[in-house]
């Protein structure tokens, strides 16, 4: 992982007082403070792993006297019933840490795994799956990660890292065209610069964004065939002006749709369920 150790440190922290409190008051009435314990992480499903380094940091914040070894790596496809860790300290410890740490595992392996099903539903073509801001309040830098654990690639961060001017910035700015204008002109003054993004919800709008030539445009909530058309259109327009812009589909993308939206042409396409809806995956932390 990239994200800094005290981001994890936060996070992790808040979660294990969140669920501790003042103690774990059923350890403490029947497990003995000094019993040591081994236990095994398993995999109840297949799948894709994400957030090993997340449960070390647990275990860490609970004192660093749990060991555990991984049998695999984070990116690693999952089988159902694989021995994925195996864990050793005091068991207290095990059972303290237990929860908080199948809470991030589930959830991030859970958005790897589905993401693996989109970037492999949409094999053969050249559309990237991205996620989107639709994340987790505070685990955002935890799910993106988990989204290139399972082959997608990041949209921006948040809105420090890109400007991606949205409907509701071209109704303010008056139409997309004065939109785009002052965003590349903000973009040329930002050191360093920044990308700009414009979304288009129709195949005039698209047009008139990509000639003033933006480094993508989305094409937002457009069926297979407008989208198709416009992408050959901003093709074009690329084309005469000798200068590539990027293409990206978005809004209601689904498992069953994605690889007819591949299909159109486009290099990206953006999934908000990737972050937004992924079912959690099913491990078991059990003592040996």
């Amino acid at each position: 992982m990239d994200d800094s150790s005290e981001y994890l440190h936060r996070i992790v922290a808040f979660a294990l007082a969140e669920d501790l409190g003042s103690g774990d008051v059923t350890s403490k009435a029947t497990i003995p403070a000094d019993k040591g314990g081994r236990a095994v992480l398993l995999a109840r499903q297949e799948g894709i792993l994400a957030g090993s380094e997340v449960v070390n940091a647990v275990f860490a914040e609970l004192g660093g006297q749990a060991a555990i070894v991984w049998n695999v790596e984070d990116g690693d496809r999952l089988s159902r019933g694989q021995d994925v860790a195996q864990f050793e300290g005091p068991l207290a410890t095990l059972l303290a840490g237990e929860r908080v740490a199948l809470n991030f595992l589930a959830r991030m392996s859970g958005i790897a795994t589905l993401t693996r099903k989109y970037v492999e539903a949409v094999n053969g073509h050249q559309a990237k799956i991205l996620d989107t801001r639709k994340t987790t309040p505070g685990l955002r830098h935890l799910e993106k990660y988990a989204v290139r654990c399972g082959g997608g690639e990041n949209h921006r961060i948040g809105l420090y890292d890109m400007i991606l001017v949205k409907e509701n910035h071209i109704r303010a700015a008056g139409d997309i065209q004065k939109a785009t204008r002052a965003a590349l002109a903000a973009a040329g003054r930002h050191r360093p610069r920044l990308a700009v993004e414009i979304e288009a919800g129709c195949f005039e709008d698209a047009i008139a964004g990509a000639r003033l030539v933006p480094d993508r445009i989305m094409l937002d909530n457009m069926n297979a065939s407008d989208m198709k058309k416009t992408v050959l259109a901003i093709r074009d327009i690329s084309s005469d002006l000798g200068m590539f812009i990027a293409i990206e589909a978005s809004g209601n993308v689904t498992l069953q749709n994605v690889h007819a939206v591949a299909e159109t042409g486009v290099d990206f396409i953006s999934v908000g369920a990737l972050t937004h809806s992924a079912p959690a995956f099913d491990f078991s932390l059990l003592v040996r």
